[in-house]
C-alpha cells in the first residue's frame, strides 16, 4: 500500500525492499507531524515544534562507521582509523537482514537532492522506519518539486532503522549500531541508533568521496554568508567555536549552515536546511536561532520539555549537552534561497583556544592558511569528558575530519589552490579563552568576535596596521572598532607573562606534532609555517 502516491522514477524494489506494509512518499510536514504523534514518536511542544529523544545515543557514533572496501573505491579512501573498511560479503548479509526487517513495517521515503546547485546536486532517497527521521530529512536536504519527484531516480539511498540491531558476532560491526557506506551499491544503511546526525553526516560523507574525485569539487564542512554587496564569506570550525552563530549575522544572507561546495561559479550549499546546537541558546545574542525553536517543522532533538505545560527548556542538559534543533532554511529570515554565492572573498577559520594564547584575530598567509585547514585545531575543557582535567587539543583535519573519505591533503591542495586563484583574503578567529587558559582567563565575548569578524569582512581591518605574533607567526591587528586595543595581543591579558611564553611554546609543539603526517605530502613552504 503507498500513501500520496505519485508515479516514480523507481520503486523500492531496486534496493530489494519488497512486502511493506503502508509507504509514505515524500509527505509533507503536516502528515509527518500527524504520524509522529499517531506513533507516539515525540512531543508538540506550546509554540509548535516536535521534541524527540533519541534514545542510548546522543552524537555520533564515530567508532561505527564504515565503508565497505570494494575496487571502486579501494585505491582512494584514506583508511584507518576514521574510514574504516568493511567486507562486501558482510554488508550483503547485514543488508539481507534488513531487508527482512522491514516486511511488512511502514516506511517514509524523502526523495530530494543533496547540492543546491542543479549542475552537481545529486539525487537521493532516504528510506526510514521513524517518521521524525523522514521530517528530519525533509528539512535538511534540498527539496523536490512536484515534476521533479515524477521522474526522480535516486544515485543515492540511505536507509535508517534504529530499531534494526547489528550482531557483531554474526555481522562484524564494532556494536549493535552500525553506519555502513557502500559506495559500488550507492547506498547507506544505519541501524541501532536513532541520532539523526548519523543521516546528514552520512549524505556529507558521500559527497566529500564523489564531488573532489568526480568533478575536481572542493567540499568543506563550513557556513557560508553574503554580505549586501554580493561579497561571498565561509567560516570553517569546529563544534563549540561559533560556527552557526556568527554565520547567522542579521546584516548578512545566510547561504548554508553547514557544507558547502565550491567550483567554477563559487560556493554552493549542500543542504536545505540547518541543524544546530540550541543548548543554553541565547535570545538575546542568537534571536535568528532561536526563534527556530519556537516554529511548526522544528525538530528539537534530545531538548528537555514538559509533559504538562509541553515547554521547552534549552539550558537543560540533564540528557545531554548535544541537544539539537533541525529546521529548514527558510526559517531563517535572512537568507540565498537559491543556497549559492560567488566565490568567497575571505575565509575565517575558527578555532575555540582553551589554552588562551592564540590571538582573536589573526590575517593569515595562503600557506598558513592551508597549514591551519589541515591541523583543524580547537580545544577541549576540564570538565567536558571523563578524565580531562586541563585544556587538551584537538585536531580534525579540515575541520571535520570524520567525515572525510579522502586524505585531507587533496581538500587541503585544493582550497590552497582556489585561495591562489581568487585571491581570497584568509583569518584564523579564536573564540575561546583571553587573558590566561581556561579555569583563570575568561571567554572571549561574543560581541568582539562579531566586531572584528565584521571588520574582516568589511574590509576595514585588512587595510590597517598589523603585528607578527611571535610563537605562531600569525598577523594580528593593532586596533578594531569595538575591542579593546590590548585584547588583540593575548600576551597583554595575561598576568603572568612568563606562563603564557610557556604554555604559547607548547602549543606550538603540539601543533607540529600534529602536522608531521602532513610534512611530506605538503609543499616545503607549508611544512615550515611552524
Amino acid at each position: 500500500m503507498k500513501f500520496n502516491d505519485i508515479t516514480r522514477g523507481v520503486g523500492l524494489e531496486g534496493d530489494g525492499i519488497t512486502n511493506a506494509n503502508v509507504i509514505y512518499w515524500t509527505p509533507p510536514t503536516s502528515v509527518l507531524y500527524e504520524q509522529i504523534v499517531r506513533r507516539n514518536e515525540g512531543l508538540l511542544s506550546h509554540m509548535g515544534t516536535v521534541a524527540v529523544k533519541t534514545g542510548h545515543y546522543t552524537g555520533r557514533a564515530a567508532n561505527d562507521k564504515f565503508i565497505v572496501d570494494e575496487s571502486s573505491c579501494h585505491d582512494n579512501v584514506a583508511w584507518g582509523e576514521v574510514n574504516r573498511p568493511f567486507d562486501p560479503a558482510k554488508f550483503d548479509a547485514l543488508y539481507s537482514r534488513m531487508c527482512a526487517y522491514m516486511h511488512g513495517r511502514d516506511l517514509f521515503v524523502q526523495d530530494c537532492f543533496a547540492g543546491a546547485d542543479r549542475d552537481h546536486r545529486l539525487p537521493i532517497r532516504v528510506i526510514t522506519e521513524k517518521a521524525w527521521h523522514s521530517l528530519f530529512a525533509r528539512n535538511m536536504f534540498v527539496s523536490a518539486t512536484t515534476d521533479e519527484l515524477e521522474r526522480h531516480i535516486p544515485q543515492f539511498t540511505l536507509i535508517a532503522m534504529p530499531d534494526f540491531h547489528a550482531i557483531p558476532s554474526i555481522n562484524g560491526t564494532n556494536s549493535e549500531a552500525f553506519i555502513i557506506i557502500n559506495f559500488a551499491r550507492k547506498m547507506i544503511i544505519i541501524g541501532g541508533t536513532s541520532y539523526a546526525g548519523e543521516i546528514k553526516k552520512a549524505i556529507f560523507t558521500i559527497l566529500n568521496y564523489l564531488l573532489p574525485t568526480k568533478k575536481n569539487i572542493m567540499t568543506m564542512h563550513c557556513s557560508a554568508n553574503m554580505g549586501k554587496n554580493g561579497d561571498t564569506a565561509i567560516f570553517f570550525g569546529l563544534s563549540g567555536t561559533g560556527k552557526t552563530t556568527l554565520s547567522a549575522d542579521p546584516d548578512r544572507s545566510l547561504i548554508g549552515d553547514d557544507e558547502h561546495g565550491w567550483d567554477d561559479k563559487g560556493v554552493f550549499n549542500f543542504e536545505g536546511g540547518c541543524y544546530a546546537k540550541v543548548i543554553k541558546l541565547s535570545k538575546e545574542a542568537e534571536p535568528e536561532i532561536y526563534e527556530t525553536t519556537r516554529r511548526f517543522g522544528t525538530v528539537l532533538e534530545n531538548v528537555a520539555i514538559d509533559t504538562h505545560t509541553r515547554r521547552v527548556d534549552l539550558d537543560d542538559d540533564s540528557f545531554t549537552e548535544n541537544t539539537r534543533a533541525s529546521y529548514p532554511l527558510t526559517h531563517i529570515p535572512n537568507i540565498i534561497k537559491s543556497g549559492c554565492g560567488g566565490h568567497p572573498v575571505n575565509i575565517i577559520m575558527l578555532t575555540c583556544d582553551a589554552f588562551g594564547v592564540l590571538p582573536p584575530i589573526a590575517r593569515l598567509t595562503p600557506e598558513q592558511a592551508m597549514y591551519h585547514f589541515l591541523s583543524g585545531y580547537t580545544a577541549k575543557v576540564a570538565g567536558t569528558e571523563t578524565g580531562v582535567t586541563e585544556p587538551s587539543a584537538t585536531f580534525s583535519p579540515c575541520f571535520g575530519g570524520p567525515f572525510m573519505a579522502l586524505n585531507p591533503t587533496v581538500y587541503g591542495e585544493l582550497l590552497r589552490g582556489k585561495i591562489d586563484k581568487y585571491n581570497v583574503t584568509c583569518w584564523l578567529v579564536n573564540t575561546g579563552w583571553s587573558g590566561g587558559a581556561y579555569g583563570v582567563g575568561s571567554r572571549m565575548k561574543i560581541a568582539y568576535s562579531r566586531a572584528l569578524v565584521n571588520a574582516a569582512l568589511d574590509g576595514t581591518l585588512n587595510v590597517g596596521t598589523f603585528e607578527k605574533d611571535t610563537f605562531f607567526g600569525l598577523e594580528i591587528p593593532k586596533k578594531c572598532d569595538g575591542v579593546p586595543t590590548e585584547v588583540l595581543t593575548p600576551r597583554n591579558t595575561w598576568a603572568d607573562k612568563g606562563l603564557y611564553d610557556k604554555t604559547a611554546a607548547k602549543l606550538v609543539k603540539m601543533f607540529k606534532e600534529n602536522f608531521n603526517k602532513y610534512a611530506s605530502l605538503v609543499s616545503k613552504d607549508v611544512a615550515a609555517v611552524l
